[in-house]
C-alpha cells in the first residue's frame, strides 16, 4: 500500500500545483471522526488507481493558510488539483465506489 504523501505550506505548490498528474488533496484534522473514516477510502483509492491520480493529505490545523487559501469550511474535503488549479471538490465521507464515480474523469 502506498501511503498518501503529506503536504504542506512549504510543499503545496511543489507537490501539488506543478504536479504532472492530477492530485487528490484529502484536507483533515486529528480531532475529526469522519476524516479517519475517509483516510483508508483515500488511500485504497490511491492504490487503486496510482497509474492516473496521486494522492495527498494535509492537516488543517497545521497548515491554517492553505485551508482559507481553498475555502475549506468542514472536514473532510477532498479537491483535486489538475494542471495547478482545483478541479473537483468532495465534502464528507463516502466509500470507495462512490469516490471511484465522482472522479471518474481523472482515473478513467
Amino acid at each position: 500500500m502506498t501511503a498518501a504523501m503529506a503536504v504542506d505550506e512549504s510543499s503545496f505548490e511543489r507537490e501539488i500545483l506543478e504536479a504532472e498528474k492530477p492530485v487528490l488533496v484529502d484536507f483533515w484534522a486529528p480531532w475529526c471522526g469522519p476524516c479517519r473514516l475517509v483516510s483508508p477510502v483515500v488511500e485504497s483509492f490511491g492504490d487503486a488507481h496510482a497509474e492516473k491520480i496521486s494522492v495527498a493529505k494535509l492537516n488543517t490545523d497545521e497548515n491554517q493558510a492553505l485551508a482559507m487559501r481553498y475555502s475549506i469550511f468542514s472536514i473532510p474535503t477532498l479537491i483535486v488539483f489538475h494542471r495547478g488549479r482545483e478541479a473537483a471538490r468532495l465534502v464528507g465521507y463516502m466509500p470507495q465506489e462512490a469516490m471511484e464515480d465522482r472522479l471518474r474523469e481523472f482515473i478513467a
